[in-house]
């Protein structure tokens, strides 16, 4: 499976993307960041971090997309530049028919790490043993989105086999 995890934010969008299933070794395939100008109007930033998404999409050619879940913090106006570019990454996963899942900052941190509240350091270090990388992802968002990928390997692929399972075994049955 591979999975294309994504950071969002508006002015540093993280990407990242792993190959692999759970119980085996993974590997990463490509890390990044979309940015976009603080200073570009919010239309243009959209447009801008659409376009950079549809690139990744393009080049990684992910099996499907998890995205950190927008969770409400005391700072609105970073809430809601976070949810924009969310949305732009989960409509740019389904104009191609992409699975898409979501993930909460602390679901993230406890999969990669066994620690829900884990600190950005920890995650990064525990991103760069589990990909066996030379050094630690820059910046910080790239390394969330590798550890958005990974916790979706660990975690979703998991769930989404047992959803399967269960729809394969109650197909034509009332329930």
């Amino acid at each position: 499976m591979r999975v294309l995890g994504v950071d969002p934010g508006l002015t540093r969008c993280g990407v990242g993307s792993v190959e692999g299933r759970a119980g085996a070794p993974l590997s990463l395939i490509a890390v990044g960041v979309v940015r976009t100008s603080s200073d570009a109007p919010l239309p243009d930033r959209l447009v801008a971090l659409e376009r950079g998404l549809e690139e990744w999409l393009d080049s990684v050619k992910p099996d499907m997309v998890a995205v950190e879940r927008v969770f409400s913090q005391h700072n609105t106006q970073t809430v809601i530049a976070t949810a924009q570019a969310s949305g732009i990454a989960v409509l740019c996963a389904a104009r191609r028919g992409l699975p898409v899942s979501l993930y909460t900052p602390s679901e993230v941190k406890a999969a990669v790490s066994g620690n829900g509240t884990a600190d950005k350091a920890q995650v990064g270090s525990m991103v760069t043993r589990v990909l066996r990388l030379k050094e630690m992802p820059k910046p910080a968002d790239a390394a969330d989105a590798l550890a958005l990928a990974i916790c979706h390997i660990w975690r979703g692929g998991n769930q989404q086999r047992l959803a399967d399972a269960v729809a394969r075994a109650t197909r034509g049955r009332v329930v």
